[in-house]
Formats: C-alpha cells, structure tokens, sequence
C-alpha cells in the first residue's frame, strides 16, 4: 500500500515588503467595493430622480396657479373690445400685486415665496400689449391677405402726407410773395369779387361752419379729459419684455388701425352710445368734445383733399385761364405782370380749399370723392366760390362710386398717426364706456395686468431649496 503523498501549499510571496493576499480574498473585496459603488449610484440616482420629481410638481401647481389667476380676466373687456387683461384691483380700486399673490396662493401655489419680477399693464409703453393683442385678433379674425392687398397703398398715404405739408409752405409763400409785390406798388386788391380774400375770411370762420351739410346736428357730447389715460399719472409696470414682445410693422398698423375701425363710431353712421359719439374722431384729435374732434379731423381732411384739387387746377388749362382773367381783372389798375402772375396762383390756392370744403361736405354726407379729380368731378365753379360759406349755395357734393368714402379717409389717418397716441385715446374711450356703459366705476385701465413674470422659492426635503420662474402673457 503506497503512502499517501501529502499537498504543500506554498507560502505567500512577500512582494516589496508585504505578503501577497490570497486570491479569493483579492476578489471578494473587489466585488465588495463594486456592489457598494453600485448601490451609491442607484441611491443617487433615485434621489436625483426624487428631488426632480418634486420639482416637476412644484412647477405643474404653480403653472396650473397662474393659468387660474389669468383666467380671472376682466369680463366686459373682453365681451366688448376682446381685449384680455386680468383687473389687478379686483373690483375694488385698488392696485396691488399681493392680490394676484394671494390668489396664486388660493390656486395651489403654497408653501412658496413668491416674487413679482417683471410685470406689465395694459397702458404701459404706450399701450404695447393693447396694440399688440388688437393686431393679433385681427389677424386672427381676418387673416392678412386683405391687408397685404391694402399694404401697397400705405407708400402712398405717406406721399399725400408730406405733399399736404409742402402744399402748405408752398401756400403761405405765394400769399408772402403776393404781400411782397403788392407793398412794392404801394397798392391793395379790391375785396369785391375777390375769392382770395373772401377765402381768407373763411380760414377764420370755424371749419365745421363750411363743411357741415344742413341736416347734420353736431353732437354736444364731451368728457372730462383730466380724467382719462392719456391725462393722468399712470400706474406703471416694471420690467423688459422685449423678449416676447413682438414688434409692429406695416402690417401690424394696419390691423390695428382697422380693429379701431371695427369697434369704435364715427361721425358718418355708427350706434353711438358711448361716452362720445365721434370716437374714432377722438382718436386722432384727442379733445374734450365730439364738436372739437370732428372739426379737428374735418381740418386734416381738407388739407389732404387739397393736394390733388391743387395739381388738378395747375393741370387744367382751362381752369389756369380762368383764374388769370380774374386775376387781370383785379390787378387791371396795377397793369404790373409779376402781381397779376401771382395774384392768379393765390386765386388757384383759394379754389383748390373751396374744392376741399365741398369735398369734405360730400365725406360726412356718406357720398363718396374721387381721390383725383377731372374736368367732369370738378365741383365748384370759380364764381361758386364766392358763395361759399354764405349760407346760399347748395353745394353737398356729388357721390362719385369709384371714389374713396368718410371711412376710407379715416383709414387714412389712423394708420398715419402715431400708434402710441392711438391706442392710449382707444384705452380712454375704453375706460369711459365701460364705466357709463356696464357701470364699471372701478375700472382704469392702467390696473390692468397682461403680462407677469414670478418667481417662485420653495422648499423640498432635507433643506433643499429651489427657484424657478413662471412666465405667463395674453396674446
């Protein structure tokens, strides 16, 4: 029987000084380390996933918060002038942010440090976001491809603008140049059959007195200016939203322009109910009554008429001759040419403005005016013109159907004036309206919230903390 041989393990090498693990040691170790690097990671990991998902809902009830404060808006605003805007006074006439705080907080935003960052009202930077929501509903209600169409004609309102301007200095240095030459002959023209100084004593006579047709009562209405948005000291917002804001072009003008066309009267037809019945008169003029407006805007209409009637007469041979045989006729004792010369292109300047009345008498009796004239919708004669303003002459205009109406014309002028002055005389009308009207005494616009930005501190576990935003804007 053979002796049984016996296994020697060897000793653990000393490798440098230290003695070499066994390898199933070396492993378990190994493996130790892993599994606890492994359980930290997925310990994070659902802790990173914990603290985000608390996040997520601290977000969800403060974006739910504030979609429920701004649902809040102000009812009749919207019904009437579907502008949205949240009355951050609550019917009570009192401006304050807590108020929109303390309803965020109602709405499920507790147990957060809220913090107003930015915020704008209806009337801030010249009614921006007014202009802005009235351009978008537009745009929404019409789409753009009628004003893409009305787009080409904006060059040309400009032009009639700056020619109307021109033709004014150009006016006053023919009456300057016919002073001049007349003090040099130490001579006068006489006043009888004279139309430019029976113009000129027109000039100073109320405008509304020449262009008014006889069955026409001027309304008496008028508010009290002090009190309205472009008068008083506003409540401001705060804040730059250029980063949402959109800005205006031509197009947006014109959208603009005709939502003021679309919710406010005129002189020419119209309900009229409201604080003025002249309104869109007020928006371009700006006065306390519905007389002042509508001679005002009556006032721009004739200079704009004026343009053409004036390059008509300077076209038409005919009418050229008669204004110098009538210009011979009243210089005949001076038999100087220069005076007759320019006494025969201020007798042209005072006709083309007897034509411009008349014109404006046929806008406001809802005829229609060719936007150029020509020998067949020429209207007033040279000897008509002297009876002008008498009380005695029938002249209220002939419709032309191809021409342009009293609405046309305001078109015109709302898109050439300045936008800001536009739309804070819109948000006057407003205001008044709804508190005559719906009996919103409490109402003002400029304690109206339509755009906010807050931010939020909140508190999750173990001291965490977290800020974040919330942005939310009507457009």
């Amino acid at each position: 029987m053979k002796a049984r041989e016996s296994k020697i393990i060897p000793e653990p090498k000393e490798v440098s000084g230290f003695r070499q693990a066994p390898r199933q040691a070396e492993v378990t170790a190994y493996l130790s380390l892993v599994f606890i690097l492994l359980m930290a990671f997925a310990g994070a990991m659902i802790e990173s996933a914990s603290i985000q998902n608390a996040k997520n809902y601290r977000r969800a009830d403060m974006n739910r918060a504030i979609e429920s404060v701004f649902a809040e808006y102000q009812k009749e605003l919207l019904e009437e002038y579907d502008i949205f805007a949240l009355e951050g006074t609550y019917e009570t006439g009192n401006y304050s942010e807590s108020q929109v705080l303390d309803r965020l907080s109602y709405y499920g935003a507790e147990n957060m440090e809220q913090d107003v960052k930015r915020i704008q009202l209806l009337t801030d930077r010249g009614a921006q976001t007014f202009y802005q929501q009235a351009a978008a509903y537009m745009e929404h209600k019409y789409g753009l491809a009628a004003f893409r169409e009305m787009e080409g004609d904006t060059a040309v309102w400009r032009q009639q603008e700056q020619e109307a301007k021109a033709c004014q200095i150009q006016e006053k240095e023919q009456k300057d140049e016919l002073t001049e030459l007349l003090k040099e002959e130490e001579a006068a023209l006489p006043e009888q059959d004279n139309p430019i100084s029976h113009v000129d004593q027109l000039r100073e006579s109320p405008i509304l007195e020449l262009v008014l047709p006889k069955e026409i009562q001027v309304s008496e209405k008028s508010i009290n200016l002090e009190e309205t948005v472009s008068h008083r000291n506003l409540q401001e917002g705060y804040g730059d939203f250029s980063d949402v804001a959109e800005d205006g072009g031509v197009l947006s003008d014109l959208l603009f322009g005709e939502y003021l066309m679309d919710h406010f009267d005129m002189a020419v037809g119209g309900d009229k109910t409201g604080a003025l019945d002249y309104e869109l008169e007020y928006i371009l003029a700006g006065k306390e009554s519905d007389r002042e407006n509508l001679g005002a805007v009556a006032d721009r209409l004739v200079l704009l008429r004026f343009v053409p009637n004036y390059a008509h007469l300077q076209s038409s041979a005919k009418k050229k001759g008669e204004a110098r045989a009538l210009a011979g006729t009243l210089c005949s004792l001076l038999a100087v040419p220069a005076v007759t010369e320019a006494a025969a292109q201020a007798i042209l300047l005072a006709w083309a403005f007897g034509e411009s009345v008349v014109d404006v008498r046929t806008l406001l009796k809802g005829n229609k005016v060719p936007l150029i004239k020509s020998e067949e919708s020429w209207q007033l004669s040279l000897s008509g013109l002297m009876e002008l303003g008498s009380g005695e002459e029938a002249k209220d205009g002939r419709d032309a159907k191809d021409g342009l109406a009293y609405r046309d014309y305001l078109r015109m002028l709302l898109f050439l004036e300045s936008k800001e002055k536009t739309g804070v005389r819109a948000l006057d009308l407003i205001e008044q309206n709804l508190k005559t009207e719906h009996g919103l005494g409490f109402f003002r616009a400029d304690q109206c919230i339509s755009r906010i930005e807050v931010e939020s501190t909140c508190r999750l576990r173990r001291g965490i903390t977290y800020r974040f935003s919330t942005y939310f804007g009507y457009r």
